[in-house]
């Protein structure tokens, strides 16, 4: 799609070619705005994109690691290695700083709900499921110790369902449900899907539609929906990605193109 940015970096102004990949990215990286001093821990390709793109524009605090057992002080484009360590992060101490809250994990879903409950360990019934996956993981102490958003790359009624198979990630009726010690430092900021950006800011922390991306009606949205979809008035469009911005993810960050294997446009 062909869009005219007014704000782009230094006052320039001009046309170009925005892919459905790159206003992703955009909607993840306002995830960790102004986030400060904390992990961000991106899981897929574009949330990685994302952190990097955070960190070197908007939240240079921002700590990012290279996927094993370092803090890394520089930011290599996706997929290359670092050449600037900051500190020792090993699985032990990565544990901790979760029970610690100081991270803002981007975790994925094969399911999710109108709450935010999240799927990712199997399909059907858990006694007997259709389908294996990943298995609960860290789902559950992410959601109740740190700060945490979704990224869908392909929004359908298959993921976005009523109710989730089986409870991963801990939405927020069930942290209701279970009390005081599972809402207290409970927090789901956001998802973001091919589609569109969501928050839980509907009545009872339902999901609602905040943003659509450009070429991506309401009712598109909608349709792929597995459930009665709450929007804010006059739904807008995801922001346009700045000039500046736009050189550091093409150019910088991920050189390869390595987001439009995820999202195509």
């Amino acid at each position: 799609m062909t869009r005219t940015d007014p704000t782009a970096a230094a006052g320039a102004t001009g046309t170009t070619t925005v892919t459905r990949a790159e206003y992703c990215v955009i909607a993840c990286a306002e995830a960790w705005r102004d986030a400060g001093e904390i992990l961000a821990s991106p899981m897929g390709t574009v949330p990685a994109i994302a952190a990097r793109l955070a960190k070197l524009t908007f939240s240079p605090d921002l700590l990012l690691t290279d996927g094993e057992a370092l803090l890394i002080g520089d930011v290599p484009a996706v997929g290359a290695p670092s050449a600037v360590t900051e500190g020792w992060l090993p699985y032990r101490k990565h544990l901790t700083m979760v029970m610690g809250g100081r991270r803002h994990v981007m975790m994925g879903a094969s399911q999710i709900d109108r709450f935010g409950n999240q799927n990712i360990s199997c399909i059907g019934d858990w006694e007997r499921p259709k389908r294996q996956l990943l298995g609960v993981r860290g789902a559950p102490v992410n959601t109740l110790n740190n700060p945490v958003s979704y990224w869908i790359p392909r929004h359908s009624t298959r993921v976005f369902v009523e109710k989730v198979d089986m409870i991963s990630g801990v939405g927020y009726d069930s942290a209701a449900a279970a009390g005081p010690s599972a809402t207290r430092f409970h927090d789901l900021r956001r998802v973001v899907s091919d589609l569109g950006v969501l928050d839980f800011g509907a009545a009872d922390h339902a999901m609602r539609l905040v943003s659509v991306h450009p070429g991506v009606t309401v009712e598109q949205v909608r349709e792929a929906t597995g459930f009665t979809l709450a929007t804010v008035d006059d739904v807008p469009c995801t922001r346009e990605p700045t000039t500046e911005e736009l050189r550091l993810i093409r150019d910088v960050v991920d050189p390869r193109g390595l987001r439009d294997r995820e999202v195509r446009s």
